[in-house]
């Protein structure tokens, strides 16, 4: 059995969005000072301050993406990949992705993720 990761009980019972939480989580969980935050909106995780949130749209529109990650950076980044790009603060600009499998948790992903972590320490 897989271990549980934190904030996983959030997307459940939806098998295939733990799943892709999971994906989603391992690579953060054990950085250095991640807190994972669980809210009845999202999950998110926190070093000095949030730098990544998922959440399920389904629970707010009607939708069939199963996971949504928002990734907060000092620059915004362009890629094809992102659904919408917001910038809700000088400081900040808010990237989000629809992950609809497993694979869309991939190496840039991640590297995505793990330079919002460092700007968040």
């Amino acid at each position: 059995m897989t271990q549980p990761m934190p904030g996983e009980e959030f997307f459940a019972p939806d098998e295939k969005a733990v799943s892709i939480y999971r994906a989603l989580a391992r690579p953060l969980v054990g950085l250095e000072g991640v807190e994972v935050v669980v809210s009845k909106s999202q999950v998110a995780f926190r070093a000095r301050r949030g730098f990544a949130y998922a959440w399920a749209p389904e629970r707010y529109v009607k939708s069939d993406v199963p996971v949504v990650v928002s990734i907060a950076l000092r620059e915004e980044l362009r890629s094809p990949r992102f659904k919408e790009v917001s910038h809700p603060s000088s400081s900040t600009w808010m990237h989000h992705l629809e992950l609809r499998t497993v694979k869309d948790v991939d190496r840039e992903l991640i590297t995505w993720m793990e330079r919002a972590y460092e700007e968040a320490r």
